[in-house]
C-alpha cells in the first residue's frame, strides 16, 4: 500500500492567512492617526484661545449687566410717561443764561434768603405719584431728612448722578443695583418748602456738577 505524502499548503491558503492579520493592523493604524489629529487640533485651539474656557465657565451673575445697560441708555422721566400731560414744573433749574422769568421761577426763598434751585421741582396735580429710576445704576445713598424730605442718590456708568428728593415709602437701599424705570419711592411734601405741596425734587449731576435736567430730557 502506497503511503500518501502530506500536501504542501497552496499559495491560496497563504494569501488568506496574510489578509486575516494585515487589514486589521492597517485599520487600527489609521484610527490611531485620526484620533491623534483630533487631539492635536483641540489642543491647538485651546492654546490659541485661552480666554474661551474662562468665559464659558464664568458665572453670569458676575457680569455687570446694569452697568452695561446704563452706558447705552438715555435719561428718561423719573415718573411713568403716561403722566406727562399732567406734569407741572413748580420750580425750574436755575440757569444764569436763561430768561428773566425762568430765573425768577428757579429761586427758592428760605429764611428770608434766595436760594437757587439745582434741579426741577415736579408736581402732578398735587397728588402722590410713583418715582422711577431715570437711568440704570447703583443706589449710593438713602437720606432720611424729616425737614427737607427723604432722598435717594443713584450713580450711573456714564458719570451721571441722579437725586430724587421729597420722597417717602422708599423701596431701595444703599448698594442696590436698579434698572431704568424701576420703582424707587413715592412723592411727598416736606417742611422746607411747604408751598410746593407734594412734589419731587429731581436733580442731575455730571461729574459732581449740577446740570439742567432739561438739557438731557425735555419736560
Amino acid at each position: 500500500m502506497r503511503e500518501e505524502k502530506p500536501k504542501a499548503p497552496s499559495q491560496k491558503n497563504k494569501s488568506a492567512k496574510t489578509k486575516s492579520w494585515f487589514w486589521p493592523i492597517v485599520y487600527s493604524g489609521i484610527a490611531i492617526v485620526f484620533v491623534g489629529m483630533i487631539w492635536g487640533y483641540n489642543a491647538f485651539m485651546t492654546e490659541d484661545s485661552p480666554g474661551l474656557a474662562d468665559v464659558a465657565g464664568k458665572d453670569v451673575k458676575d457680569s455687570p449687566i446694569v452697568e452695561t445697560n446704563a452706558a447705552s441708555e438715555t435719561l428718561k422721566y423719573p415718573f411713568a410717561e403716561e403722566l406727562y400731560d399732567d406734569v407741572v414744573i413748580v420750580q425750574d433749574f436755575y440757569d444764569p443764561e436763561a430768561d428773566a422769568a425762568t430765573r425768577e421761577n428757579a429761586l427758592l426763598v428760605f429764611d428770608q434768603e434766595y436760594v437757587t434751585n439745582t434741579g426741577v421741582m415736579i408736581s402732578i396735580q398735587g397728588k402722590p405719584f410713583e418715582v422711577v429710576a431715570a437711568l440704570s445704576g447703583k443706589v449710593e445713598e438713602v437720606v432720611n431728612d424729616p425737614f427737607m424730605g427723604d432722598a435717594i442718590i443713584l450713580s450711573h456708568a456714564n458719570g451721571l448722578t441722579t437725586i430724587y428728593s421729597s420722597v417717602t415709602a422708599i423701596q431701595v437701599k444703599p448698594g442696590d443695583e436698579v434698572s431704568q424705570g424701576q420703582s424707587l419711592a413715592t412723592t411727598s411734601e416736606n417742611k422746607w418748602n411747604t408751598v410746593a405741596g407734594i412734589h419731587l425734587q429731581f436733580e442731575v449731576q455730571e461729574n459732581g456738577v449740577a446740570i439742567n435736567p432739561r438739557s438731557r430730557l425735555a419736560f
